[in-house]
């Protein structure tokens, strides 16, 4: 059975962590909280997410960031997500909303055609590809969250 998310505890480093490793982190707006939710990652995946940020930092000027559902998430327009990414035991699950229109579509499908997913391992990923994806991405309508 799985435990509630009230019945979670913080690790010894303090920080709460759901199944599969990904902090528990307060909804918030701005850098800041992007920045608390990658502090509170361990290892490779502090490392690569590290990375993501930079990245979609570099490739949308001026892009908005906020943590909800336990996930960084970025935008254009003020509550319209284009990417997200959440940890997961063996990778970083990297969310594109309208990942389908992209070309070519980051390679994992998901339920919903809009939506694919780009898997990050301890290995890294593909730089140049993901900035691409992002600076396209961030071109098309987020998603209202």
């Amino acid at each position: 059975m799985n435990p509630k998310i009230s019945d979670l505890k913080p690790d010894a480093d303090g920080v709460t962590r759901l199944s599969g490793g990904n902090p528990q982190i307060a909804k918030g707006y701005g850098d800041e909280v992007v920045q608390n939710y990658i502090a509170a990652l361990t290892g490779w995946q502090q490392r690569e997410a590290k990375i993501i940020d930079s990245l979609i930092t570099a490739a949308v000027p001026n892009v908005l960031k906020a943590v909800k559902w336990n996930s960084p998430m970025y935008a254009v327009t003020e509550h319209h997500y284009f990417t997200s990414f959440y940890a997961m035991k063996n990778y970083l699950k990297v969310g594109f909303f309208n990942g389908g229109q992209l070309v070519p579509a980051p390679p994992e499908p998901s339920k919903n055609p809009d939506v694919r997913y780009l898997h990050v391992t301890e290995a890294g990923f593909d730089h140049a590809q993901f900035s691409a994806w992002i600076k396209a991405a961030a071109q098309l309508p987020g998603e209202k969250m």
